[in-house]
This record gives C-alpha cells, structure tokens and sequence, in this order.
C-alpha cells in the first residue's frame, strides 16, 4: 500500500449505504448486492427509514443510529437531503462520501448548482472527502468493492478514472471479455472536490497498478492535470480518451457532468508534450488498454502477419502499412533455409504469408512458417489471423484439432510480442448458437489465457501496436536525456 491520501479512503472497514433500495430497478439501486457479491469483508450498513432489513442485514434509520464508527459512505439520497447526510456522517467519524446521487450543476440550473458549492463547503468543514457528485463511485476487486455485481472478482494490474459513470462500467464489462482485469476503477462524475488529478496522482504512485486509462470530459485544473500528466507518463503508461471533441460532444458535456471541454487544439497540444497515448475511440481504447496490458514493449515496427490468405493477405499489407508498421519482405536467408529444407515454395512466399499457398502442405504448415519468423531477427512483432471457419462444423471438431491442423503452439507465441485476429463470425440470428460461434469463443478464452491479445481487425491490431511501439520509444528517447 502506498501512503497516499486515498489509500486511506479505498480501503474502508466499514461501509454504509444510505438510502438503499429493495429493488434492483434503475441505476444505483445494486450497490448494496454488489459489495455482498464483490465480497467485502468489512461491515455493511443499509440505510433507509423504510426497512428494518434488506439483504439479510439489519437496516438503519439514519446514520446516527449505527453503532461505532463507518468509514465510507455511499448515498443514494435526493440532492436536497444531501446536507443533512453529511451532518450525519460527521458525527460517525466518515472519511469519505461517494456522492451517486445527482441533479446538481450538470442540470445548469442556479439553484442546483448553489447546492453543489454549499455541499462542498460543508463537507470541507466537516473534514469528509467527496467522490462525485452524479457518478457510480469505486471498483476496487482486491478489497471488495463495486457497482456492479457482474464485474470480475480477479484483479489486474489496469487502473481506470472515468468521468462518466455508465462508460465505466462498459469500459470493465468489454475489457473483461478481452482479457483485462483491473486494480481499480473510479467514477468521478461531477467531481466537485476529488478530481481527475488526484485519481491519477494516486494510480502513479500505486504499486498494483502498471497501466492507467482515463475518459476524461474536463478538468478542473489544466496545469495541475498536466504536471501530473507528465509525471506520471514518465513512470507508467497512460491513455486517455476526451470526450467532447466535436460541438455537439461539447454540449452535450455541459448535460452530463458539467464540465467545460477543452478546446480540441489547445488539449491536443497539451497532449503531445506529454508520453500519454491518446484514444480516437472507445474502441481503440481497449485495444490500446489489451496491447499494454499483455504485451512487452516491441523493440520496433517491423511486422510479420500470418494466416491470411489471397486478398485478404493484400489488404492485411496495405492496413499494417497505412497503420504505420512495416511490413518486410521475407529476407534472403530465411527463402534460402526454406530452400535447402526442400520446400518449392522457398521464393514463391511472401510477408503476409498467403495461407492458402501452404494449406495443402503437411510439413509447411502456418505453425511452421510462424516458428521460424520469430526466430528470425529482422522481425519485431507478429500478427497472425485466426479464425473458425463454417467448414469446421463437424461433430468431433475442437479447437486443439484446430491447432493440430495450423501448427501452432502456444509457447512459440512468447518469443516475440503477438497480437491474434479473431474475426466475429459471419452469422445470421438463427444461426447464434452455432459451433462456429462456440469455438469463435473458446479460441478468444484459449488466447486468453495465454496471454494472447485479440483484435476482430487486422487494421486494429496493428494500430494499436503502432501507439503501443510510439509510445515506448518517446519514453526511451525521453530515458536517455
């Protein structure tokens, strides 16, 4: 642990969740369910005058009638109860508030946002830090923390802050289902006292955290946020997507979580005088958080693809180069130990190597090829497509056939950094419980596992390999001065 300020709030003995609900309807209404899910093991207190028990657990009027101490606070309350919260929350000793509940100054309205500013001052006299207002608060797997019952109970060593609540838990759900597992996640909605800089001062200094992603729609300091930025950049890798880019993003920003977006051309530079790694998508977002998550550093952009076949080898060429990786022909000495191997394809075979000139060939199998490209010192990186075809739909087809039939194996791909292109299968909706599909899923798990990243693009995967290399390099170049 380190000595942060925030260790302190994120990592409660006791948790109170004030105005909590029976039913399961609606945003926040599962905080409760999801820490019993996530595990805490700390003590939970419902709070909510219209029950005696939710849960299972005994559930209090107020907060005052709570015996001992709580630590860490999660309100559902109306905005207008908020004050008389706090009060409460005072008198037990509370370290923290995440505030989820909204309808404060991303309404616009005077009156609510007069409300925010006198919430803030309370608090500060009180001595009680505030997550949010309007945001879903902390996921935070190795302490049990959560909102949501569904997210992962493994952690990771990927860290994320959000300003949008409902992106963050998207951000968790995709990720996990490529492979991410994170050390903690906060939604920091309005952020009216805790801010996007602590949060990422914090995950610099955090020892479970290697990798930091941010969505960010303002900030509440430009130089503080930068001076952190370039800090924290120097130590660890960073990505960011901005949120409010075009006009309409912008106003919708204002509706959201009542910040100011930054002009485009002002944050874009401010970014380029950092090592942070900027998202043009959430898309791409996930697959640059994939590549730092499972990938060492590349040590250049020279590229071998594998698998594809005919065009689609073509196009593979013309998407890694227009991604700006380079795409080396086959060098001489390796045609040539094809050659004294006795293979007749020795000259015939290129960089993307075409499948189809090989699947007939027993011993020139795609595992093959791919073995000796990675001991061949020309090349930096790998891409190699996958993918289940309907003609596999056979009742004792398995993916280790598959493999058998490829050969591929799994150890070979640690050698070097790879990235797989799984493509989602070409199916109808009568056809989603399909073999096809089935496999498609057990081969993502497979690579998984081995700590294979996936993409469902070629022009994806290398796009996100070619910031991944980018980015590694300017803080190398940066390392050596």
């Amino acid at each position: 642990m380190s000595h942060h300020p925030l260790d302190v709030i994120l990592h409660p003995s006791s948790i109170a969740v004030v105005g909590v609900s029976r039913t399961q309807q609606g945003p926040g209404t599962g905080f409760l369910s999801s820490l019993l899910a996530q595990g805490f093991r700390g003590k939970i207190y419902p709070v909510n005058p219209k029950y005696t028990e939710v849960e299972g657990l005994k559930c209090y009027a107020s907060l005052r009638e709570i015996p001992g101490t709580v630590d860490y606070v999660i309100s559902r309350v109306p905005a207008r109860e908020v004050p008389k919260m706090l009060e409460d929350a005072a008198s037990k000793s509370v370290k923290a508030v995440h505030l989820f509940t909204a309808r404060f100054s991303e309404t616009g309205r005077l009156e609510a946002t007069q409300l925010e500013q006198e919430i803030l001052k309370l608090a500060r006299k009180l001595g009680i830090r505030i997550i949010g207002p309007n945001c879903m608060g902390v996921y935070y797997p190795a302490h049990g923390l959560s909102f949501a019952d569904r997210f992962p109970k493994e952690s990771g060593s990927i860290a994320l802050a959000s300003q949008s609540g409902n992106l963050a838990f998207d951000i968790v759900t995709t990720g996990a289902m490529r492979g991410l597992r994170f050390s903690k996640v906060i939604s920091y909605g309005n952020a009216i006292d805790l801010n996007e800089s602590d949060y990422l001062d914090y995950f610099a200094q955090d020892p479970q955290t290697k990798v930091i992603l941010m969505y960010i729609e303002g900030v509440k300091d430009g130089r503080r946020f930068f001076d952190t930025l370039r800090r924290t950049t120097a130590i660890k890798p960073v990505i960011i997507l901005k949120g409010g880019e075009g006009q309409a993003g912008a106003r919708a920003i204002s509706s959201h979580t009542a910040s100011l977006a930054s002009l485009t051309e002002v944050w874009n530079a401010a970014i380029s005088q950092t090592a942070a790694i900027a998202a043009e998508s959430l898309e791409e977002f996930i697959d640059l958080a994939v590549s730092f998550y499972f990938l060492s550093s590349p040590a250049g952009k020279r590229v071998g693809v594998v698998g594809g076949a005919g065009g689609a080898s073509v196009l593979a060429a013309d998407e890694c180069e227009s991604a700006g990786l380079d795409v080396i022909p086959l060098p001489q000495e390796f045609r040539e130990q094809l050659r004294d191997q006795g293979f007749p394809e020795w000259d015939w075979l290129s960089n993307p190597v075409d499948f189809s000139i090989i699947s007939d060939r027993k011993r020139l199998s795609m595992g093959y090829i791919f073995e000796m490209m990675t001991k061949d010192h020309h090349f930096d990186l790998f891409i190699i497509m996958l993918r289940v075809f309907r003609r596999t739909q056979q009742p004792d087809f398995t993916l280790d056939k598959l493999f058998a039939m490829l050969g591929l194996k799994f150890d070979i791909m640690h050698t070097k950094p790879v990235l797989a292109v799984v493509p989602e299968p070409s199916l109808g909706i009568e056809n989603c419980d399909s073999e096809e599909w089935k496999l498609t899923c057990e081969l993502r798990s497979r690579l998984i596992a081995n700590g294979i990243p996936f993409y469902p693009t070629i022009g994806r995967a290398a796009l996100a390999a070619r910031k991944m290399i980018d980015s590694c390099q300017r803080k190398s170049a940066s390392d050596a001065f």
